[in-house]
């Protein structure tokens, strides 16, 4: 009973929350209308016994990306026009073949990992029974979704390299 009352108390509070960060017409409300509607998701995760998600909701969600949001509010200058161009269409469709290419690797990988998982399970290597929902997670994620995890850590590595190479450059130009 207590599980239900709590479940529709974070869900209807998260929803009021994200209608005020989306009508709000002052930013400051705004970001912590959406920082609040983020906890109580939390709030929903932790009702239903996933506390690592709960966690992580907290951690990521509420913590990293508002704290990104302001500082690109912060640094955001919406005087200037923005100007698009079309220089580097090799460039984009490239990476539209690589996406793509991505997406299917991604949606194929069910099929590869059920082969993972069902060779586990005929050697009785894992006991799924005793598992908590973190030992649960890891299961998962190292078996089902191996790859799709994998290919995320690998753009997480691409992106990494790439701020750190832009921020080369514009220290190179700096010096200069």
């Amino acid at each position: 009973m207590f599980e239900a009352i709590a479940f529709y108390l974070f869900s209807t509070l998260t929803i009021i929350m994200f209608v005020i960060a989306v009508s709000s017409s002052q930013i400051l409300y705004a970001m912590t209308a959406l920082a609040s509607g983020m906890l109580f998701i939390s709030g929903i995760f932790f009702t239903l016994d996933a506390e690592f998600l709960g966690v992580v909701q907290i951690i990521v969600y509420s913590g990293s990306v508002v704290a990104l949001y302001a500082f690109a509010m912060m640094f955001f200058d919406a005087s200037k026009p923005v100007i698009e161009s079309n220089k580097h269409q090799k460039i984009a469709c490239i990476l539209a073949f690589g996406i793509a290419l991505m997406l299917v690797i991604v949606l194929g990988m069910p099929i590869i990992a059920n082969n993972i998982e069902s060779i586990a399970d005929s050697q009785h290597l894992i006991n799924i029974a005793s598992m908590n929902n973190i030992q649960m997670i890891g299961y998962v994620i190292f078996t089902k979704y191996l790859i799709p995890f994998e290919l995320a850590a690998l753009m997480l590595l691409v992106a990494m390299v790439a701020g750190i190479v832009l921020s080369l450059k514009s220290s190179k130009k700096e010096i200069v």
